[in-house]
């Protein structure tokens, strides 16, 4: 470990502590995901090793790199390229405007980018959120903290409804659902797109209860048909459940064209066997022009978009943050990262944590899978 120097601390968790360090070797930035082992017999973090082993699988330019990890006595640590931001942070700075549409956008292609691959390759990452998503000062997007992630077969798997944090957990798992796949991830990344146009959360519910009751009063109260996992509800007869409207999506996300609505509409469709796939989205008219743009960069970057490739996008040659190095720009993609602060009272009910260090007060529920 004396090869990386501490510059200062980027946040605290359950399990340990992230720094921000320089390499001395290379003079490169580096994240370094410090895990407290507390005792011998406790041993190593199921949720570290998953991600570890997960992330060694991984290689994609939206996925966060995993360069090193460092056993010794008492403490793990993961040495991680070094993002400055998260999504959240972006979308708080941008308040009520939301981001603008085409960074809208190019930030949904490249998680759906992220999303797909991880898909192909059988896994589920289970905790997506905007504090999940890292972005780079030239608008690259990187999916982060795998602690919940682990792989999926073709056949069937009962897995832990205790996943994902609240305000992105599809209403199939809501309901109790343990045979859930990669539709778990789109409909967390769909609550992610409303949330960018918007600026606020879609979905912010207290409990699971709640939770249905705010997914119910937005997209209509489902039947069983449309939502079979509602047999699954304890002490509950469906028939019984308030009789909500659906809201047109066109009020909810105002600023969503028409082809936006319907992409949105695909990714929040409450019966997840129906639900589009991360590859399907990437397909979507509503990123007609970024495809049209890429098309020059294809034997490049394999195909996979990049913004700063894009040279009529907002972060390539010709578009308004080409070259923005952070200092005489002010939008929020350039910022440097908030110093932590207390979470204010309405921030989501989280069992995330900052780069993956720990479970708040919606923690795991002691299972691992």
């Amino acid at each position: 470990m004396d090869r990386y120097t501490p510059l200062g601390k980027i946040g605290e968790g359950t399990y340990g502590v992230v720094f921000k360090a320089a390499d001395w070797r290379t003079g490169d930035i580096m994240a370094l995901k410090r895990i407290r082992l507390s005792t011998e017999e406790e041993g190593i973090p199921s949720t570290a090793i998953r991600e570890v082993s997960i992330l060694r699988q991984l290689d994609h330019p939206n996925i966060v790199r995993l360069l090193d990890v460092v056993h010794a006595p008492r403490r793990l640590t993961l040495v991680f390229e070094y993002v400055h931001q998260d999504l959240k942070s972006i979308i708080d700075a941008c308040g009520a405007d939301g981001l603008e549409p085409f960074i809208v956008k190019s930030f949904l292609f490249q998680l759906l980018q992220g999303l797909a691959y991880c898909h192909r390759n059988r896994i589920l990452h289970r905790d997506m959120k905007p504090q999940n998503v890292l972005v780079d000062q030239d608008g690259n997007v990187k999916i982060a903290d795998f602690g919940l992630a682990r792989l999926f077969g073709a056949m069937p798997h009962a897995y832990t409804p205790e996943v994902v944090t609240l305000w992105y957990r599809e209403p199939d798992v809501l309901c109790g659902s343990t045979n859930y796949g990669p539709a778990i991830d789109v409909w967390a990344i769909g609550c992610i797109f409303a949330e960018m146009v918007n600026g606020r959360p879609l979905f912010p519910g207290a409990n699971n209860a709640d939770q249905l009751r705010v997914i119910f009063s937005l997209l209509g109260t489902p039947t069983l048909a449309s939502l079979p996992a509602l047999a699954l509800l304890p002490d509950l007869d469906p028939a019984q459940l308030p009789a909500f409207e659906r809201v047109p999506l066109a009020q909810v996300c105002p600023r969503l064209d028409t082809v936006g609505l319907d992409l949105l509409d695909r990714m929040l469709d409450m019966n997840p066997a129906t639900r589009i796939t991360a590859q399907d989205a990437l397909a979507h008219p509503f990123f007609r022009d970024l495809k049209l743009r890429r098309v020059d960069a294809q034997e490049e970057w394999g195909g996979e978009y990049a913004p700063a490739d894009d040279p009529d996008g907002p972060f390539g040659a010709a578009g308004p943050h080409a070259g923005c190095d952070g200092e005489d720009c002010a939008h929020p993609v350039h910022a440097p990262a908030a110093p932590l602060r207390p979470a204010p009272v309405a921030a989501a009910p989280t069992h995330g944590h900052v780069q993956g260090l720990g479970r708040g007060h919606h923690g795991h529920a002691g299972t691992e899978d």
